[in-house]
């Protein structure tokens, strides 16, 4: 994966950059000897690794804006940093690089249940949030499948989504406001507490945005009431375009559950192997989860049950009782740790219309026998948010590029069938040179207008997004 050669004039900087942020943050806050910069070497891409100039751990928005200036002021790139989990690549820095992390930054700086909102420092983690409120009744919707250690400054660069997305949005649905940092220093306030908060509507172009724009230093949330119950089905099937053709007719029959999750045989017998959530070992199955009142519940669940008995499943299993809700979502969330336990894996992201999931299924199935490389399937699949684990060897030569070249050409099948390169990951670096694929040079061009405005130095994790060939003027002036 081509980066940018770092700057030979930033390089030779480093011990007066280093001095110069020391001068405006804590001791143990600025991290410069090499050995010890190797921990933000690289996100979850670990494939891809290079250690940062230096990296800094600032305690509030203020800090932040004072390392911010001072990088401006120096010329020096600046990568932000949630907690690590970006599986596209998104913190991966540049030899010449700051690593701005914002871990200490944990604090819950308010919450207002009539209102039904919470701001949050944005390095506190995501399940953290519904932890903070839940004993109140009350809960944040996105769940991504890191939710244990992702951050929330990361799930607003990459709009992240999770299991039951379905019915309550991704992060955008459900972020009302922010504090952001640009790259000059200046603190900016967008949005706020409510639905059509003051002045210009500009957290769509910010949640997503990857870290191009600024540093987003808090957030503040919907919340939302917990349901009054929820109980999950488990389907099976012998085909993985058969389950997909379910997902179709649920979404049609106009039922929105609050999840529908798809894994198919490998990620079965991996997280069976790892788990033991007593799946029935077939070629796809499903869960699907409705939420409401016990009327609700038992009204939407004979609806899903009968369309999903029309398909001559292998095994159809309602949980009746918490333990065995807990048990049919007890493999999904263990699927990706199963996996690694298996294989090197690449875990990809790309979007899909749901009616192309049973064309898509058996395409992925086909190219996974031309190029000799397993694959397991697992992911969101009301919203048709893929997530294709393509197994490989790190340790065989060739193999790395083989998977790459599998995985370009699954992201452009989900383009081809009219959905996106990305649905939460984000593009980052791994699928930055595909953008040509979704984006004509006109397209690219005005998204990279925008990021003139934010950061016309091009300084904010500048190598990311945008193929380097369409931004490199920017880049270099």
């Amino acid at each position: 994966m081509e980066m940018p050669a770092p700057n030979a004039s930033v390089l030779s900087r480093k011990d007066q950059i280093v001095s110069r942020l020391r001068a405006v943050l804590p001791d143990n806050a600025v991290i410069s000897d090499e050995a010890e910069t190797r921990a933000y070497e690289c996100d979850a891409l670990t494939a891809y690794r290079c250690p940062p100039l230096c990296a800094v751990l600032p305690s509030n928005t203020q800090e932040v804006a004072a390392v911010l200036k001072i990088c401006h002021e120096m010329g020096v790139p600046v990568v932000p940093r949630g907690s690590g989990t970006s599986l596209a690549g998104g913190a991966l820095p540049t030899a010449d690089s700051v690593i701005l992390g914002v871990a200490k930054m944990s604090a819950v700086i308010e919450t207002n249940y009539p209102d039904r909102y919470i701001k949050v420092q944005t390095g506190r983690t995501n399940l953290s949030v519904t932890g903070a409120v839940e004993t109140d009744g009350f809960f944040y919707a996105p769940d991504p499948s890191s939710q244990l250690a992702c951050a929330i400054a990361g799930n607003i660069a990459m709009n992240s989504g999770g299991a039951h997305c379905l019915k309550y949005g991704v992060t955008t649905n459900n972020l009302l406001g922010v504090t952001m940092v640009m790259m000059d220093g200046t603190i900016v306030e967008i949005g706020g507490a409510h639905l059509d908060a003051g002045g210009l509507d500009l957290l769509g172009v910010i949640c997503g945005s990857e870290g191009q724009l600024g540093v987003v230093t808090e957030a503040t949330l919907r919340i939302l009431p917990k349901p009054e119950g929820a109980r999950p089905v488990l389907m099976g099937y012998d085909s993985n375009e058969v389950a997909g053709q379910v997902v179709t007719d649920i979404i049609k029959a106009g039922v929105l559950p609050v999840a529908i999750e798809f894994m198919d045989r490998p990620c079965i017998e991996a997280t069976e192997a790892f788990a033991k959530a007593g799946y029935p070992m077939c070629e796809a199955l499903l869960i699907v989860e409705v939420e409401g009142s016990d009327a609700e519940i038992d009204a939407q669940l004979a609806l899903i049950m009968e369309i999903a008995a029309k398909h001559n499943p292998v095994e159809l299993r309602e949980a009746k009782s918490a333990d065995e809700a807990a048990r049919i979502w007890l493999g999904r969330k263990s699927a990706f740790g199963a996996m690694g336990q298996i294989n090197d894996y690449m875990c990809l992201d790309g979007t899909i219309p749901v009616s192309q999931l049973p064309y898509v299924l058996r395409r992925i199935g086909e190219m996974s026998a031309e190029y000799g490389l397993g694959v397991g399937n697992v992911f969101h699949a009301g919203d048709g948010n893929m997530h294709p684990l393509i197994l490989f060897d790190a340790n065989k030569p060739g193999d790395l590029e083989l998977c790459e070249a599998f995985g370009a050409d699954i992201l452009k099948l989900c383009v081809e069938v009219g959905g996106c390169l990305t649905g939460e990951h984000g593009v980052g670096i791994e699928k930055r040179d595909l953008m040509t694929v979704q984006y004509d040079p006109a397209d690219l061009e005005a998204q990279m207008a925008i990021k003139d405005v934010f950061d016309p130095a091009w300084l904010l994790n500048a190598a990311k997004v945008f193929p380097l060939a369409s931004s490199e003027a920017r880049r270099a002036a």
